[in-house]
Formats: C-alpha cells, structure tokens, sequence
C-alpha cells in the first residue's frame, strides 16, 4: 500500500508541476510571468498581464492537472487517491522545472477536490464566493477555503479527505506568505480596488 502511494503521488507530483501559466504566457509573446506582479505562474498573475482568456485557460489546466491524478490513482491505485491529491498541489507549488518554486495552490487544490469530493468542492466553491465578495480580497478567500476545506470533507461523510486536506492547506497557506505578510500591513490590494 505505502509503494502505491509513492507512485500515485510521484506521478501527481510530476503532473502538477507542469507551469501551465507560465507556458501560456510564453506562447502568447507575454514573456516570463514571473517577472510581473506577484511572480507567481498561477491563474491571478496571468490575470495581471490583461488576458483574460489566458487566465481561464490557466485555472482549467491547473484544476485539472490537479483532478486527473486523483482520478487516475483511484482507477489505478485505489486507496491512493490522498497521496495523488497532496502530489499535485506540491508539483505546482515547487516545481522541479523552476528551482522548486511555483504558483499557490489554490487551483490545483479546487481541481484535486474535485476528484477527492464533489460535493465538498461545491461547499467550497461557494464559500470561496461568499468570502470574496465580502471581503474583497482573493488571497483571504482562498486561504478561507482552503483550511475550511478538511472540516467541510469531515462535515459532508468523506473522512479520507481530512488528512490530504490538512496537508494541502499547509502548502497553500505556506505559499500565501508574502500576501500574509501584505494583510497585517493592510497592504494588500483588494479585487477591484486601486491597490
């Protein structure tokens, strides 16, 4: 069992690290995504360069690079579906193709949830909405919704979730620092806003 959860999370791990923002910035003769707005590869600093277009193409191939692994472990590997979760959200947050750095997570993870527990992605996808629209600022709803997510997979019957949750959460709060950092110096630029 524990060989089968190295291979499931050894393959999520390589497919999530796969800089699909970066990728597509490239393509489209943006450059390096990482040298404008908050250095990141994900879906918000594509949003950055003005295309929108490339920012939705980013946020599906990110959420499923995340959905697809667990898919494949549970046809697979069953009993794997964990290890694939937490594989795919670290292979994009420390990508081996940029020196173990990457986006935030939050993508992949909604992808991997997905797979994991629809029904909890819905929960979630709603409260990432809710906390949005109150507060205004994307990095607040999305480390919201990612540490809510473990009690929301518990609270909804599916209890193998709280563990790969819980670590996933770690990750995409761990690569939320620098908006932690913004958020006490009430620094933090807010959806819409002048910031």
């Amino acid at each position: 069992m524990a060989g089968q959860a190295l291979l499931a999370f050894a393959f999520a791990y390589l497919l999530g690290s796969i800089p699909f923002g970066l990728l597509l910035t490239r393509a489209a003769g943006l450059g390096d995504v990482r040298q404008i707005g908050s250095g990141s590869i994900g879906a918000t600093n594509v949003l950055r360069t003005g295309r929108k277009g490339l920012a939705a193409a980013t946020v599906l191939l990110d959420a499923a690079k995340g959905a697809l692994p667990v898919l494949l472990a549970g046809a697979f590997l069953p009993g794997s579906e964990g290890a694939a979760a937490v594989g795919a959200v670290a292979g994009h947050c420390f990508t081996p193709w940029l020196r173990f750095k990457g986006g935030k997570g939050f993508a992949t993870a909604a992808g991997v949830l997905l797979a994991l527990a629809w029904p909890a992605m819905l929960v979630c996808a709603g409260l990432w909405a809710a906390t949005l629209a109150i507060f205004r600022i994307s990095s607040v709803a999305s480390m919201t919704t990612v540490v809510l997510a473990p009690v929301i997979g518990w609270a909804l019957g599916y209890p193998a979730t709280i563990i790969p949750l819980v670590l996933i959460a770690a990750i995409v709060v761990i690569q939320h620092r620098a908006n932690i950092g913004r958020l006490m110096r009430g620094e933090e630029p807010r959806v819409g806003g002048s910031q």
